[in-house]
């Protein structure tokens, strides 16, 4: 099978050698194979989304937080974005990279890709009130959090994100630990290893829950193939302006019974 039978007609292949997909002289290799498999499964579950937004609104904005290289928006724009009037808009705190997402821009001649030096906190002035679509891809923590501030916030229709070392909960499980064992359900996260992943495992849960307080539909899918990443969940979250009635109330019954009642104000607001 050629190079051609597995890049998408559409794509750039100029670009895929600056995301180091292809090398330098336009080839694939068995690892660069694996990275635009992983990109295009992806896709798959993002290019409906676009699509619909599309249709709704023509002049849609998509804005994605902790963009890092902003790989993510430069493929978005590439196979679809570019060929319509809508705009992403990339954030990123690192001015760095930064710099070199704008001159990467620049030189493909993306002119619906904007970017912005900013954390996600701080971030909501620096973009249009009116937005369709927030992505946070590997948003380190709690910058995953902010951006679903930022999301609900902006009265989002569509949230994506694959959330990325959620530390915070687990940290808060640790202190709590000596107390906590008197219980027969600490035993799920007793251990080292067990309280990272217990608590990267609530944390989303939580996060789940506190979109389905705002009125956002949540699905929750596995990226297969990223057998090389732990960040391998997939949150979307549509809004359907319907409110679960008895979200919150699971939010305050699992902090207390977790006693991470100090968090509250984190999925609850």
């Amino acid at each position: 099978m050629s190079i051609l039978d597995e890049i998408k007609p559409q794509q750039s292949i100029e670009l895929l050698k600056h995301l180091h997909i292809l090398t330098r002289d336009g080839k694939i290799n068995q690892d660069s194979r694996r990275k635009l498999k992983q990109v295009y499964h992806l896709y798959q579950f993002i290019e409906p989304i676009l699509q619909t937004v599309h249709e709704k609104n023509p002049e849609f904005t998509l804005v994605d937080h902790g963009a890092g290289k902003s790989y993510l928006g430069f493929i978005l724009n590439d196979l679809y974005i570019k060929n319509t009037r809508g705009k992403i808009i990339c954030i990123e705190k690192n001015t760095d990279l930064i710099d070199r997402s704008v001159a990467l821009k620049n030189k493909l001649n993306f002119q619906n890709m904007n970017f912005v030096a900013s954390d996600v906190a701080g971030s909501g002035s620096h973009v249009p009130d009116n937005i369709d679509i927030v992505t946070a891809l590997h948003a380190c923590d709690t910058a995953t959090d902010d951006a679903i501030k930022f999301a609900i916030d902006k009265n989002v229709d569509w949230i994506i994100m694959i959330p990325c070392c959620q530390a915070e909960l687990a940290k808060f499980l640790r202190a709590d630990k000596g107390s906590s064992l008197k219980k027969p359900i600490a035993e799920l996260w007793r251990h080292g290893i067990h309280t990272r992943e217990f608590g990267s495992h609530v944390t989303n849960v939580l996060r789940c829950l506190l979109l389905e307080s705002k009125g956002y539909q949540v699905t929750v899918t596995e990226l297969v193939g990223w057998e090389h990443s732990m960040k391998n969940e997939l949150i979307i979250a549509k809004n359907i302006h319907q409110k679960k009635g008895n979200a919150v109330e699971r939010i305050k019954k699992i902090l207390d019974e977790l006693n991470l009642n100090e968090l509250e104000s984190r999925f609850i607001y």
